[in-house]
C-alpha cells in the first residue's frame, strides 16, 4: 500500500485530484505499513496545495482522510477539515448546512484543545459579499456569523462597526427597496419574513402611498388648505471665489400648499414621517412626483423603531407588536426632528397651520422624548392656544384623531445614490410668516430687538462633524477685529433669536447654527465657511437666509480628509485672509 499510496499522492494533480482521493479512500482499508502519521502529514501538505489552488471541497476531503489515517493526530485535522468545508461552502453560497458545521466545529475545537485562532472569519466573508453588491450574500453570512458569536465567541461588530443586526437589517432593507421599486412588494414581504424573527421585528404589510390632500378626498379625513401651490424664484448664490459650477440639481420652484389635516385612527412612529391609516400610508414625501430622487431613510437610522421601504406607489411598514394609545394629537415629531437645523425647517413652520381655527385646541402638540430644550421653548413660543406639549417615547402610538401639516418644501433626507444631489430650495413666504411670529412673540415678552451692530462668530467646536479645524486661528483673527465668539447651543431659544436679529455681521460655518440667520435683520451680512464640496446645499442655505434680507457669501476653504463621513459633514479648514477679503466684499455691497 506504501508504494501505490505515493503514487497516487504524486498524481493529485489539478486533472486527477478528487479520482486520487477517491482512491486513497478505497484504499484505507490497507494499513499504511506502521507509518500513519507520514500518511497523513502527506495527506494534511495534499490539503494545504488544494487550499492554494482555492480547490476548498479537496482540502476538505484530505483532512478528513488525514484523520482516519491517523487516531492520534485525528481531532486536529478533523478540526481543519471542518474549517475548510466551511470556507468552501460559505464561497460556494451553500450556507444552510453551515449552521451544523458551525456546532460541529465547536465540538472538535473542545476535543482538540483549539482556542479558535484559525476558524473562519465569516464577517470577513460577508464583507467580501458586501463589497461585492451581493446583499443576499451577504445577509446569510452575517447570519451565520451570529451563530458563531453565539456559539463560539466570534466577532460581534462588523468590519465597518455595525452590529450584526443592524447590518443585516439595513442590508434587507436594501434587498427590499430595489424590489418595491419594480413593484415586486410581496417578494420583498417574502424576503423580510424570512430573517425578522432572527432580528426581533415585526411582520411587513403592503400599503397604498398617499398624500393627505389624497387621503381627505378620499372621505377618510379633513383637510383645510392655507396656503396654496405657488412659484418660487431660484435664490441668488454669491460666492466669494466668483461663480462656482454647482454638482447638484436645483430643488423644485413650485412650492407645496401649506394645510391643516385631521385623521382618524391612526398609527404612527415617534422617529418616524409615516402615518398608517387602514391599508393608505399618509406621507407627502413619499407621494410626491419626485418621491424618485428621495432616499427616504425610514428604518435605516439608528433611533428608528420601525422598518418601511418605498416604491411604485405602494409601501411596505413593519407592524409593532405593542403600542400605546391616544385619544388625539398634533404630529410634532418625525424622522431627524432632533436635529436643530431639521426642526427649525421641517417642523416649526407647521405651527403656523396648527393655530388655525381648524384645528381643535384640546389637541396636544406631541414631539419626541428626545428632543432638547429648545425645541419645547419654540413650540410653547409659537403656540397661541395654551396647548399640553407631549413627550413621546420611541413606542409606536394608535391615535383615535391626528392633526398633521407639511414641510414648507419637498425635502428628501438624502438624495438616491446615483442621481444628483437634491438642493431644497425653501419658500420665503413660509419662513418669512414664522419668523415674523416669532420676532412679534418676543417682542410682547419684552425681549430687546433692537440693532446692536453686534459682529459674532459661532463657534463649532463641540460638533464632531463639519469642523472648521483651524477654527481656533479664525477667532483670533476676528477677535482683533471686534467679534465675539457665540455657542449657540448654549443659549436659549430668545437669547439666540434676539443675538441673530440684533447682529451687524455673523460668521459661522453652514451647520444648524447658521440656520437661525432666518431670523436675521434685513441689513445684517452674513459670511458661511465651507468646505469644498460643490454639491452641498448652497440653494438651500441661501434661500432660508436671504428669506429675512441678510446678505450672504459662500466661502469655500479645503476639505480635510478624515474619517468616512457623508461629503456634506466632512471637515474643512479656512484661509483667515480669505475671511478678511469676505468680510469686505460685504461692506462694500452698501
Amino acid at each position: 500500500m506504501q508504494g501505490d499510496f505515493r503514487r497516487i499522492l504524486t498524481q493529485a494533480n489539478e486533472s486527477k485530484g478528487a479520482a486520487a482521493l477517491d482512491a486513497i479512500e478505497s484504499g484505507l482499508s490497507v494499513p499504511t505499513e506502521g507509518r500513519p502519521a507520514v500518511a497523513a502529514q502527506h495527506l494534511a501538505t495534499l490539503a494545504f496545495r488544494f487550499q492554494g489552488e482555492n480547490r476548498l471541497d479537496l482540502a476538505a476531503r484530505a483532512y478528513d482522510l488525514a484523520a482516519r489515517v491517523t487516531p492520534a493526530q485525528a481531532a486536529s485535522y478533523r478540526l481543519a477539515a471542518i474549517r475548510t468545508r466551511i470556507l468552501d461552502l460559505c464561497r460556494r453560497k451553500m450556507f444552510d448546512p453551515v449552521e451544523g458545521l458551525l456546532q460541529e466545529l465547536r465540538a472538535a475545537k473542545a476535543e482538540a484543545g483549539d482556542r479558535g485562532q484559525n476558524d473562519p472569519s465569516l464577517i470577513h466573508i460577508a464583507w467580501d459579499y458586501e463589497l461585492a453588491g451581493d446583499a443576499e450574500g451577504a445577509v446569510r453570512s452575517y447570519l451565520l456569523s451570529r451563530v458563531a458569536r453565539d456559539l463560539l465567541g466570534g466577532q460581534a461588530l462588523t468590519i465597518d462597526g455595525d452590529t450584526l443586526e443592524r447590518k443585516i437589517r439595513n442590508l434587507r432593507i436594501l434587498q427590499m427597496n430595489a424590489l418595491a421599486e419594480e413593484g415586486r412588494h410581496e417578494e420583498a414581504q417574502a424576503l423580510h419574513e424570512r430573517t425578522r424573527h432572527v432580528l426581533g421585528l415585526g411582520p411587513l404589510r403592503i400599503y397604498d402611498i398617499v398624500s393627505a390632500r389624497e387621503a381627505a378626498a378620499d372621505g377618510e379625513g379633513e383637510y383645510r388648505e392655507l396656503l396654496g401651490p405657488r412659484r418660487i424664484t431660484e435664490p441668488e448664490i454669491a460666492f466669494l471665489e466668483g461663480p462656482v459650477a454647482l454638482t447638484s440639481s436645483c430643488g423644485s420652484l413650485d412650492a407645496p400648499p401649506q394645510y391643516v389635516a385631521r385623521f382618524k385612527d391612526c398609527l404612527t412612529f415617534p422617529r418616524s414621517n409615516i402615518v398608517l391609516q387602514g391599508n393608505r400610508l399618509i406621507y407627502d414625501l413619499a407621494a410626491h412626483p419626485l418621491a424618485g430622487v428621495a432616499d427616504i431613510k425610514d428604518g435605516v437610522n439608528p433611533d428608528q423603531i420601525m422598518t418601511a421601504v418605498y416604491g411604485a406607489r405602494r409601501a411596505l411598514a413593519e407592524e409593532p407588536a405593542e403600542t400605546q394609545s391616544l385619544d388625539a394629537g398634533l404630529m410634532m415629531f418625525g424622522l431627524q426632528s432632533k436635529n436643530y437645523g431639521h426642526w427649525l425647517l421641517e417642523f416649526v413652520p407647521r405651527m403656523l397651520w396648527f393655530n388655525d381655527r381648524a384645528c381643535p385646541s384640546d389637541f396636544p402638540i406631541c414631539i419626541g422624548d428626545h428632543m432638547p430644550e429648545t425645541h419645547r421653548q419654540i413650540l410653547e413660543l409659537l403656540d397661541e392656544r395654551d396647548r399640553r406639549i407631549l413627550p413621546l417615547s420611541t413606542q409606536a402610538i394608535r391615535f383615535g384623531e391626528l392633526g398633521v401639516a407639511p414641510v414648507p418644501t419637498f425635502f428628501p433626507f438624502d438624495s438616491r445614490p446615483g442621481v444628483p444631489v437634491y438642493d431644497a430650495v425653501w419658500p420665503a413666504d413660509v419662513l418669512g410668516a414664522m419668523r415674523g411670529v416669532v420676532l412679534e412673540r418676543l417682542a410682547a415678552r419684552g425681549v430687546d430687538l433692537r440693532p446692536s451692530g453686534r459682529k459674532i462668530v459661532l463657534s463649532r467646536r463641540g460638533f464632531a462633524q463639519r469642523q472648521l479645524l483651524n477654527e481656533a486661528e479664525i477667532i483670533d483673527v476676528l477677535t482683533r477685529q471686534g467679534f465675539e465668539v457665540v455657542y449657540p447651543e448654549k443659549l436659549s431659544f430668545a437669547e439666540q433669536v434676539a443675538l441673530y436679529h440684533t447682529a451687524n455681521t455673523i460668521v459661522g460655518s453652514a451647520s444648524s447654527a447658521l440656520t437661525n440667520c432666518i431670523f436675521c435683520n434685513s441689513r445684517a451680512r452674513v459670511i458661511a465657511l465651507i468646505h469644498e464640496d460643490r454639491s452641498f446645499n448652497f440653494r438651500g442655505y441661501s434661500s432660508m437666509i436671504r428669506s429675512s434680507g441678510a446678505d450672504l457669501l459662500f466661502i469655500r476653504g479645503k476639505t480635510v480628509a478624515g474619517a468616512a463621513v457623508h461629503a456634506f459633514h466632512a471637515n474643512y479648514s479656512a484661509a483667515p485672509a480669505l475671511v478678511l477679503r469676505g468680510l469686505e466684499a460685504l461692506s462694500g455691497r452698501d
